[in-house]
């Protein structure tokens, strides 16, 4: 393939990338907790680079660049506007950290926290018809009792009280933004271990939502440029095809 088309290949299929990340952020622009998801670019080496067979910056004939890729995305970290509610079962989270969800035998950090107490006195979240359980930093299912022990409340370190049965809600954070993997249903896992926050430290709001991270103005933006720059990179294409395609019907003549 000619250096140019594929260069223009390259770039068409990074930008198509990148407007599928948009995309999803706005389909999420109502999600609560949900968090905006950024496409990193990155400069693709050479084949001969990738292979070892040439060092990059060496400016030999074989380092020239080989366009760009998108190689992850990237979870942005910022909180969203919180949503008074007047549900008790309804959490948000001020400044840093993640409830701590259990599914099936895995555990998932998640900032959404639309909660629900189960008939057992189980608190829980719901996505998909499927309940995954709000765990206590002891690692176990947060369990009231709905009828015996009276009204309940929760404190803004995350302490869960009912009557002389005292919980901890799980919070924890990462130890980096880049460690953190969005898995679907709003939920992530880490790369690395997460770390307990200290109960001082926490700033749990009980009948408050954090609404999605997502701006639509600033993504709509984005959306246009990724757009634009995606039928630049077309355009390049088709003009370098007929290029082409000019170029082989004059050899063809003079043959």
């Amino acid at each position: 393939m000619p250096f140019g088309l594929y260069i223009s290949a390259e770039g068409a299929h990074a930008q198509n990338r990148r407007m599928e990340v948009i995309a999803n952020n706005l389909a999420n622009v109502d999600t609560t907790g949900f968090k905006r998801q950024l496409a990193v670019f990155q400069a693709r080496y050479t084949e001969s680079v990738a292979r070892g067979y040439e060092l990059p910056g060496s400016g030999g004939p074989d380092d020239l660049p080989g366009g760009v890729i998108v190689p992850m995305t990237k979870t942005e970290l910022i909180p969203g506007p919180l949503k008074e509610t007047g549900t008790p079962t309804d959490f948000a989270m001020r400044g840093e950290g993640f409830f701590l969800i259990q599914k099936g035998d895995e555990t998932y950090l998640t900032r959404s926290g639309s909660f629900r107490l189960t008939e057992q006195g189980e608190l829980v979240t719901e996505f998909g018809g499927e309940r995954y359980y709000v765990l206590s930093d002891a690692g176990q299912k947060i369990l009231l009792n709905p009828r015996d022990l009276g009204p309940w409340e929760v404190s803004p370190q995350g302490v869960v009280r009912q009557g002389g049965l005292i919980q901890n809600l799980a919070v924890v954070r990462p130890r980096s933004a880049d460690d953190v993997v969005p898995v679907g249903e709003n939920l992530f896992r880490v790369r690395d271990e997460a770390e307990p926050v200290p109960l001082p430290e926490r700033q749990i709001a009980q009948g408050y939502l954090e609404m999605s991270a997502v701006q639509p103005t600033n993504e709509m933006v984005a959306l246009l440029e990724t757009s634009r720059l995606l039928e630049a990179n077309i355009n390049m294409l088709q003009t370098q095809d007929q290029m082409l395609a000019g170029l082989f019907n004059r050899v063809l003549k003079t043959a």
